[in-house]
């Protein structure tokens, strides 16, 4: 396959993403060839780690790619998206629960599906051009491939705001919240590559790294604490408003844009899982949104928006916050029944 490249280099088992003209976005084969690599290295006695990056300077990986998705769903088969995401899924939990040390090196844009491939390992490193994000309450999704695990892990009312407001992070940030453990210069990554591939050891990556560029949400932390825990939505929303600061005033010009269902729905997720979130309990809250996000929910209207006819005016199925139903959010995050997803879903 063109677009990933995989490999046994040394004691490493190498998996490459090769679509940096895509900015590294995943596809549903992609997802597959990643799950089928780790399957046939499991038991490998020469394959001490797995090892994934991705080329180009640009991105690691800035996402699903959603456009064949959103084409399936205008033609009425919600079915594709459904079997992408149930298999990206599994793909997400096979990384965490994987037995041997799964070692990500990633450089500018890593968000959405780029943070379920990437930020579930056991060693994430992060260079610094590291831009790490989960944006999709903009395209009327919620924070998936995991999202709702790391974000309801994050100090404080962090998650809470990352999740609503898709605010990138760079390194210092993304290690303060969870979603990485160390920073590598990245002209020190050829060096750190050959020492992992030759040895299988990842304990080399402690010695490699240094101290990140200073983050900006540990200055942010007291005012997010106090606005990003209010009860609501539509109370976040009007704690900003008293607050009245740059901050607050810029916070709530990005929510404003954003779907207000999928932010209603990502706050009830993140709140309900917790500090002590399970991965696959997060996974399965997340298939259920986004089993029904094309027929019910605001996903085909944000991907036209900011992907298809690029114009960047979403029309949501609600005005705002206030206009979104207690009884919506509980019938999106609703259990499936015998669709329910549990990560043991045939390819």
């Amino acid at each position: 396959m063109d677009d990933i490249r995989i490999r046994i280099e040394g004691r490493a088992g190498r998996i490459t993403l090769t679509r940096p003209q895509a900015l590294n976005a995943l596809s549903h084969p992609m997802c597959l060839a990643v799950e089928q690599a780790l399957d046939g290295w499991r038991s490998d006695p020469e394959v001490a780690l797995v090892l994934i990056d991705a080329e180009g300077p640009r991105a690691f990986c800035a996402g699903g790619d959603i456009a064949d998705i959103w084409r399936a769903g205008q033609r009425g088969d919600y079915e594709h998206a459904r079997r992408f995401w149930s298999d990206e899924y599994r793909m997400n939990l096979a990384l965490h629960r994987y037995p041997k040390p799964v070692v990500s090196l990633m450089q500018g844009f890593v968000m959405g599906g780029g943070v379920g491939i990437g930020c579930h390992g056991s060693h994430r490193v992060l260079g610094e051009s590291a831009q790490v994000a989960m944006p999709e309450c903009g395209i009327g999704l919620i924070p998936d491939v995991g999202g709702t695990f790391l974000l309801a892990r994050a100090p404080g009312a962090l998650g809470a705001y990352l999740g609503l407001t898709g605010a990138r992070m760079g390194p210092a940030d993304a290690i303060l919240t969870g979603f990485a453990d160390h920073h590598v210069p990245e002209a020190d990554w050829p060096g750190l590559v050959r020492a992992l591939v030759t040895t299988g050891d990842p304990a080399t990556i402690p010695a490699a790294a240094t101290a990140p560029p200073e983050g900006r949400l540990e200055g942010l932390r007291p005012v997010i604490d106090r606005v990003f825990s209010a009860a609501n939505l539509g109370a976040i929303l009007d704690a900003l408003a008293v607050d009245g600061g740059t901050f607050a005033q810029g916070t709530r010009a990005v929510l404003a844009k954003n779907s207000p269902l999928s932010m209603a729905c990502t706050l009830a997720m993140i709140r309900a899982l917790g500090p002590e979130a399970d991965l696959a309990a997060a996974l399965a809250g997340e298939y259920r949104f986004t089993f029904r996000a094309q027929e019910k929910a605001d996903f085909q209207e944000g991907i036209r928006a900011a992907i298809i006819d690029k114009d960047r005016t979403p029309h949501w199925r609600h005005a705002g916050a206030a206009d979104v139903a207690e009884a919506e959010v509980q019938e999106l995050l609703a259990p499936l029944g015998d669709r329910e997803w549990t990560g043991e879903q045939q390819r």
